[in-house]
């Protein structure tokens, strides 16, 4: 049990430190919102979850930053995915989630369930398959729009 706890932890500071240097901000040129406001709530046919889209102007203004999900390399758990701990953002009920970004300026949650966080990384099991960009930065912002929480 013990080999196998810190093979995992190796490999999980490995994906830690190859995601490191994919937080780099995404640019935003369009103007994906309405020009009633910089952000918008659209329902999504099927889904409980919305997307928020945002105009460039609100996306600089949040310093949204985005990062893959990576396949973890574990065998402890069934279909595990890396993302750094920073895209991690829980709800009022305590459920985790990530949100993606489908779409330039277009941003929607994604259920996640935390297995286990090694510095910052956090091992995942749900939510996004690898390769799909995830918020590190804004998220939480993203969620005061989602749920109408404004500015002071």
């Amino acid at each position: 049990m013990r080999f196998h706890t810190r093979r995992f932890l190796i490999a999980a500071i490995a994906a830690g430190l190859a995601l490191s240097g994919c937080g780099k901000a995404e640019t935003f040129d369009n103007e994906a919102a309405s020009d009633v406001g910089p952000s918008r709530i659209v329902p999504v046919k099927g889904s409980e979850l919305p997307r928020v889209v945002l105009t460039a102007q609100a996306a600089r203004r949040i310093g949204i930053e985005t990062s893959r999900v990576r396949t973890a390399a574990t065998r402890s758990v069934r279909s595990p995915r890396v993302i750094p701990y920073a895209a991690v953002v829980y709800d009022a009920q305590g459920n985790a989630f990530a949100y993606t970004s489908p779409r330039p300026l277009t941003f929607v949650r994604a259920p996640v369930r935390v297995v286990r966080s090694v510095g910052p990384v956090a091992i995942v099991t749900g939510g996004p398959p690898p390769g799909t960009p995830v918020v590190t930065v804004g998220a939480q912002e993203l969620l005061g729009v989602e749920y109408g929480v404004e500015e002071d």
